[in-house]
């Protein structure tokens, strides 16, 4: 009963503060003659805690950038699911950047560096919900780890680039640049993110085969990627990463043949991001992944269970997508700060049935930046995903349930989300989101009841 009431309390402080901030807005513009006062200019200026006395602006001066930022998040299951209750998830994201150009007198080099920590409640989603998807963004194991740690460098006016290091694929491949970046988080839902079917390559609970993993933020992954930007529309890439990053403070290099390499490969055509265009922007991306290491096949692991053969595998696996994030107009224009307008989203992904959990993904939304007048940072956010289990493994569980009725109450077929959230952006360096969330068949079946779940989430730029 305390933790609900907690948790409506910080929801009304929450909603209060969405509702108030226009008036807010509006009073500001009013006085905008007037010279600012330090309480104006501490809320306006770009992070908490300014330029650290200078020393910010003068470490960018000679090439040295870092940020560090802070997300708190209190994710609440309202009913259905495993269980409902809520708890505190909380992350902090260290990041360093490096110009070659300023540091060094070299064109085109680039030096990352990406710390995170997370603490607060274990596994929610597993504890609370059960599904895939995860409702909520920061909803990993507790730890201070290493994210990303890699070097660039660009060629030919930045027509081909190399990047080496450890590197979260989601940073380059599958990325969607307008709507839910790590640069303008809209939606808090995992899949929206990075889609839940990329996930195939980790091992299935309780199937059999060699370690083999996602090198998805916050695990990053040694690996290289190539670019090249075949015209100033049109670009195609490649990356090879380590097949089962390190799951503990991402120090951890262990390359092994059992465990196999997962390869990217991605072409894109940018719309209407030129210079001189005019039109709304937009990106197309078609690509793929293949993992090399050996994959259970499905039917076989469930046949071996009732005596009926033994488990064989598959070579690799692998999968395909699609996505789509265009601007469909804009409020004011190219140049506007704020980017206010609707940008619309779409993908679709693909995998084999006999050695993936899930075979088929479609998601898709709406992103509206700027809807409430005064408030032209702030967004609303509408969107569903649909996730479609393997046929083979829906296929084994009848085949249990043929041997021994009732093993499997309800056969695998889908599991769905869909979710509104309105990010209310409060000062420069603040933000405060409100995120509604209504998981269908959490774990891909309709043995969990469908949830309804309520996240307020809050990111502080220091």
């Amino acid at each position: 009963m305390r933790t609900h009431r907690t948790c409506k309390n910080v929801a009304t402080l929450g909603l209060s503060l969405l509702l108030l901030a226009p008036l807010r807005a509006a009073a500001a513009e009013e006085s905008t003659n007037a010279p600012k006062s330090s309480l104006e200019q501490f809320l306006e200026r770009d992070y908490l805690l300014g330029t650290w006395g200078g020393l910010r602006t003068q470490l960018s001066r000679h090439g040295v950038d870092f940020e560090f930022f802070y997300i708190a998040s209190n994710p609440y299951n309202l009913d259905g699911g495993i269980k409902t209750g809520s708890a505190y998830e909380g992350a902090f994201l260290m990041l360093l950047d490096l110009d070659s150009k300023k540091l060094a007198g070299y064109d085109g080099g680039h030096l990352h560096v990406g710390g995170v920590s997370l603490h607060g409640y274990d596994h929610f989603s597993d504890i609370h919900i059960g599904d895939l998807n995860k409702v909520n963004l920061i909803d990993f194991p507790n730890g201070a780890r290493l994210w990303e740690l890699w070097y660039e460098q660009k060629f030919w006016d930045g027509k081909v680039s190399l990047k080496f290091g450890q590197m979260a694929i989601d940073q380059d491949f599958l990325m969607a640049e307008f709507y839910n970046s790590l640069a303008s988080i809209n939606l808090l839902n995992q899949t929206f993110f990075y889609p839940t079917l990329a996930f195939n390559v980790y091992n299935i609970p309780g199937f059999p085969g060699p370690k083999h993993a996602l090198a998805s933020s916050p695990y990053g992954a040694p690996g290289v990627r190539l670019k090249v930007n075949a015209t100033e529309q049109l670009y195609v890439q490649v990356g090879a990463y380590d097949g089962y990053p390190d799951q503990t403070d991402g120090t951890g290099v262990k390359l092994s043949a059992d465990e196999g390499a997962l390869v990217y490969f991605e072409t894109g055509y940018r719309l209407n991001q030129g210079k001189e265009d005019t039109g709304p922007p937009g990106n197309f991306k078609l690509g793929g992944f293949y993992h090399t290491s050996d994959f259970p096949d499905n039917l076989s692991v469930f046949k071996a269970q009732i005596g009926a053969g033994s488990v064989t595998f598959h070579p690799n696996t692998y999968g395909t997508y699609f996505l789509a994030d265009q601007t469909l107009f804009r409020e004011v224009g190219k140049d506007d700060p704020a980017q206010q307008g609707l940008i619309a989203f779409f993908r679709l992904t693909g995998a084999p049935p006999d050695r993936n959990l899930t075979q088929f993904g479609v998601d898709g939304g709406l992103v509206y930046k700027g809807l409430i007048p005064k408030r032209d940072y702030d967004s609303l956010s509408l969107a569903a995903s649909y996730l479609q289990m393997s046929d083979d493994v829906r296929e084994g569980e009848r085949l249990i349930n043929s041997v021994a009725p009732g093993t499997f109450s309800k056969l695998a077929d889908y599991e769905a989300v869909v979710e509104m959230t309105y990010k209310a952006q409060m000062t420069a360096w603040w933000t405060l989101q409100a995120s509604v969330q209504r998981p269908i068949h959490p774990g891909g079946s309709a043995a969990i009841r469908d949830s309804w779940a309520f996240i307020l989430a809050s990111t502080l730029r220091f």
